[in-house]
């Protein structure tokens, strides 16, 4: 039996002065997610994560991140083919006004991008991805950054 392939990826939790997070909606899968993408091989997680930031968001500074702060590992269809990501995820703190999708060179079918206050994370009825982010931001914003990623489903 073959083996599902696996893709690394580094994905970013942004948040702003006013603890919302920056999600980004994409039509072909009716979802909302962290900007970030897959990893090159050989590339360290956090040089991928803030190449994705400038592909996806047209963000040309040096963003400050965090250790990986969570993991996930899920099966899903990429391109048609069926592959296991491992995804490591750090924290940013970004203003709106360092987005620029003018200068963005990889929008990766993103229809458009929001800024999440935390209460309607918790309440909305829309798809995001990961599973458990506004439980993850809560513990985040209360009890600081955590020792170890936590994993995420």
């Amino acid at each position: 039996m073959p083996t599902t392939p696996l893709r690394a990826a580094a994905r970013v939790i942004i948040l702003d002065d006013e603890q919302r997070v920056l999600l980004l909606y994409y039509a072909h899968g009716g979802f909302w997610a962290t900007p970030g993408g897959a990893r090159e091989v050989g590339e360290a997680p956090s040089r991928a994560a803030r190449r994705e930031l400038h592909e996806e968001l047209g963000i040309s500074a040096n963003v400050e991140l965090s250790a990986p702060i969570a993991e996930r590992s899920q099966e899903h269809r990429v391109g048609g083919r069926l592959v296991r990501q491992v995804e490591q995820y750090f924290l940013a703190r970004l203003a709106p006004t360092d987005i620029n999708p003018a200068r963005a060179t990889q929008t990766d079918n993103i229809h458009s991008s929001r800024w999440w206050p935390l209460d309607e994370l918790h309440t909305t009825s829309e798809t995001i991805y990961p599973v458990g982010l506004s439980g993850l931001l809560t513990r985040l914003l209360t009890s600081g950054l955590p020792d170890r990623p936590v994993v995420l489903v």
